[in-house]
């Protein structure tokens, strides 16, 4: 059985998000359920699936049935069960400085969370930095600097391989997207590198899909198209003959069609049309027929 992972609106919960990323890029196999984290009792819906006694996002539940919560003790434990996924990096050196930077993340940084929450939306414009948020990018900067000393693998991640620590870093990125931050180049490139990973346009594809109610953290700025790489021009359909005779990612009858770079696919249902929509060349199984 793959574990279950509970989270809440992809379009604004970083802690989900991170969760997630625990999950999808180690290919450790999960099945996410949702949680209202805007418009009702999170604990109390947690307790309603049996999570009790946990109470914030995300929670997952073992494929024995054990329930953990809180992100640092959900990332030892995948750690701890899955030795060889890779999750923290195999070089002692790097694995110790990983674990600080993670700790880090989990405790600190206030002043960019609390100025900057996440949203997938697109790209804030004028967005004023105040001084404790030019101090938490500086700070950025000086650890993805250190992490550079320790890496015994070259790539666009923290360590050079995805590890643990860019599955918590994630988020910052898509603040320093979401918001249109000055940061230094390294930080540029790994926000960058962080809007193309499949992963991450997976989850804002699916994101997209999801309705909520309000906007949590309203803002007067305006904001512009989200900074990412361009989808392929697409839109949900109501007639026509799709090239492919099954859903794409379930194998179900097609039941709802999208036009994609001029190309008509069929689906099984609405979301999986809709994501499809989103961001075409986010999902493998549709890049492949599209060629």
């Amino acid at each position: 059985m793959p574990y279950e992972l509970f989270i809440g609106a992809r379009t604004y919960s970083s802690w989900s998000l991170r969760g997630w990323l625990m999950f999808e890029p180690f290919g450790l196999p999960v099945k996410t359920r949702m949680i209202d984290l805007y418009g009702g009792n999170v604990a109390q819906q947690l307790a309603e699936n049996g999570l009790a006694p946990a109470r914030l996002l995300p929670v997952m539940r073992t494929p024995k049935g054990h329930v953990l919560g809180e992100t640092l003790a959900m990332a030892e434990h995948l750690a701890e069960a899955h030795p060889d996924a890779g999750l923290w990096p195999a070089a002692p050196a790097a694995r110790t400085a990983a674990r600080g930077l993670v700790a880090e993340m989990h405790a600190g940084f206030t002043a960019l969370r609390g100025a900057c929450p996440m949203q997938l939306l697109g790209q804030y414009k004028g967005f004023e930095v105040s001084d404790a948020v030019a101090a938490d990018l500086a700070r950025l900067d000086e650890l993805f600097a250190h992490a550079e000393t320790q890496r015994s693998t070259e790539g666009p991640w923290i360590f050079g391989d995805w590890t643990l620590a860019d599955t918590f870093y994630a988020p910052v990125a898509l603040r320093i997207a979401g918001y249109g931050l000055p940061v230094s180049d390294r930080l540029a490139a790994y926000t960058t590198a962080m809007l193309a990973h499949p992963s991450l346009r997976r989850w804002r594809a699916l994101a997209l899909t999801e309705v909520v109610e309000r906007d949590p953290y309203p803002s007067d700025l305006p904001r512009g198209p989200w900074p990412g790489p361009a989808p392929l021009p697409a839109r949900a359909i109501e007639a026509g003959m799709p090239v492919n005779a099954t859903c794409p990612f379930s194998g179900r009858a097609i039941t709802d069609l999208a036009e994609i770079d001029g190309r008509i696919l069929g689906f099984c249902n609405p979301t999986c049309r809709d994501k499809t929509v989103n961001d075409a060349l986010a999902w493998p199984e549709v890049a492949a027929l599209l060629g």
